[in-house]
């Protein structure tokens, strides 16, 4: 590469017929195959159907594990107050909460709202003066002028909560299958500070994540993989904790757990608490001495990866109750930098064998194909 390109301008590097005749001489690139297809099945609605954020997550570090597990529901109200979506000129964040940059952030929150689920007859969120249900538990506000408003679209409402007292406590909005929660309590702080009583809106946000052994971290050897696997393995099981100072108390983190609703039908609505975790393995090149050979020689890393997260990933496949990262009963492994079709073949070999956890009989393997190409 370095030769070529030291004898070619930039401008014959345009001539692609050119360029590309000597990425196939060389053996990078590979004449295209016959058609062929990839099917699969029990896949989570998360990655197979819904569009939504996905992060990617260092396996290392178990706070920012449980940081990003729990992203899949998040605060709009503390996004729009802390970010710069709201101007500092406009009021400033200060050093404690600033009433005034909070009133900016409910018209903010109430513009999205119009957007996600608009309001019937070309009434606006701003306008509400409370939020309710009618008598058959169906979405309704009370607006300003003291008329009844309700969604543009009636199905946008799929659930809601109450307090044991019977009070209404949540109102939970659907759009394009991504759900939005508006939390209503008008004794807390922020909801006492605006006529609706609205504490908060929470929207759906990271669908999944993928909790990274390879670019975001540094574990090669024993040791490192070690805590790795832990992590992993403790987010299968669901049982992944984190302790750190905050404020001068020590604080605990965890798994949050699954969100329930009452539906106006009568029925409990389940929604999942937090993203779909996929694990990312190693490439096909690096080796490592966690594992030793009978001779004494380093193993390939991706075998290791491919074996130990597979094995953790059957706690998943086992456990019940609302702590499952599959509803589906599938394990999602994302093997990267699949450089062209043989290291493809040698990878579907690797997770085809019958001794890999895959071949579980209660085992879905869904290998995230990432392919990298120089």
């Amino acid at each position: 590469m370095d030769a070529y390109n030291a004898l070619h301008t930039v401008q014959a590097d345009k001539s692609q017929p050119d360029y590309q005749q000597f990425l196939t001489d060389i053996g990078y690139l590979n004449p295209e195959g016959p058609e062929f297809a990839v099917t699969t099945a029990n896949v989570d609605p998360e990655i197979a159907s819904i569009a939504g954020a996905q992060l990617v997550v260092p396996a290392d570090n178990a706070r920012y594990l449980l940081n990003a597990a729990n992203a899949r529901w998040g605060s709009l109200f503390d996004a729009l107050y802390g970010t710069d979506v709201i101007p500092e000129s406009a009021a400033p964040k200060g050093s404690s909460y600033n009433p005034a940059r909070g009133q900016l952030v409910f018209a903010k929150a109430f513009e999205t709202l119009d957007m996600v689920a608009p309001l019937a007859g070309g009434n606006k969120y701003d306008q509400v003066a409370s939020f309710g249900l009618d008598a058959s538990d169906q979405f309704q506000v009370r607006m300003n002028n003291g008329s009844v408003g309700t969604l543009a679209e009636p199905s946008k409402f799929v659930g809601f909560n109450k307090a044991a007292n019977g009070t209404l406590v949540a109102l939970l909005l659907k759009n394009n299958d991504l759900h939005v929660e508006i939390q209503i309590d008008p004794t807390s702080a922020i909801g006492s500070s605006h006529k609706t009583g609205v504490k908060d809106v929470l929207m759906e946000a990271a669908l999944s994540a993928i909790c990274d052994c390879e670019d975001s971290v540094a574990a090669a050897d024993a040791q490192d993989k070690c805590t790795v696997y832990k992590n992993w393995g403790a987010l299968m099981r669901g049982d992944l904790e984190a302790s750190f100072s905050k404020g001068g108390k020590t604080v605990t983190r965890r798994l949050n757990p699954d969100r329930s609703y009452s539906t106006p039908s009568g029925s409990t609505l389940i929604l999942p608490g937090r993203s779909v975790l996929l694990v990312r393995n190693v490439g096909q090149h690096m080796y490592t001495d966690a594992v030793l050979t009978s001779a004494g020689h380093e193993v390939p890393e991706g075998f290791l990866d491919a074996m130990v997260t597979g094995a953790a990933a059957l706690h998943d496949l086992h456990k019940s109750g609302d702590a499952k990262n599959s509803r589906t009963g599938s394990m999602y492994i994302v093997k990267p930098k699949q450089h062209g079709p043989e290291e493809v073949a040698a990878t579907c070999e690797l997770f085809g064998r019958p001794s890999h956890p895959h071949a579980h009989p209660r085992a879905h393997p869904h290998p995230g194909w990432r392919l990298g190409w120089a």
